[in-house]
């Protein structure tokens, strides 16, 4: 997946917001909380964040390519970095980028989940 398709993708997301940090990192956003980040690449491969469940952290964690995201995963958070071959194909990047962002908009307040129309209920 290039820079560009995963901008495009995460776009793609509801009520998402983007901002560059960290270093040039393409941050993104639901309701003011990190769900994805794209930066750096090591050969062909660019270094893609997102947060996991419990039960995809422990299987993605030890899988080639991918580990738990410095820093975040440091401090007990369930994040994982996908950073190397053979890694996630883009259909399993796009999976995981979007459960992501599920996992972050369930967790924002009831009232903020209502103003940004995520859940109308």
């Amino acid at each position: 997946m290039t820079r560009d398709e995963f901008n495009d993708f995460c776009r793609s997301l509801p009520m998402t917001t983007h901002v560059v940090q960290w270093g040039g990192a393409d941050v993104w956003k639901v309701g003011g909380k990190v769900f994805a980040i794209a930066g750096w690449t090591k050969g062909n491969t660019m270094g893609i964040t997102f947060k996991t469940s419990d039960i995809a952290y422990e299987v993605l964690r030890t899988q080639p390519g991918l580990r738990p995201a410095p820093y975040l995963a440091s401090r007990g958070m369930k994040w994982i970095q996908h950073y190397d071959t053979p890694g996630l194909d883009d259909a399993g990047l796009r999976d995981h980028v979007q459960t992501s962002h599920r996992i972050v908009a369930q967790g924002l307040t009831k009232k903020m989940q209502r103003e940004l129309g995520l859940y109308p209920n």
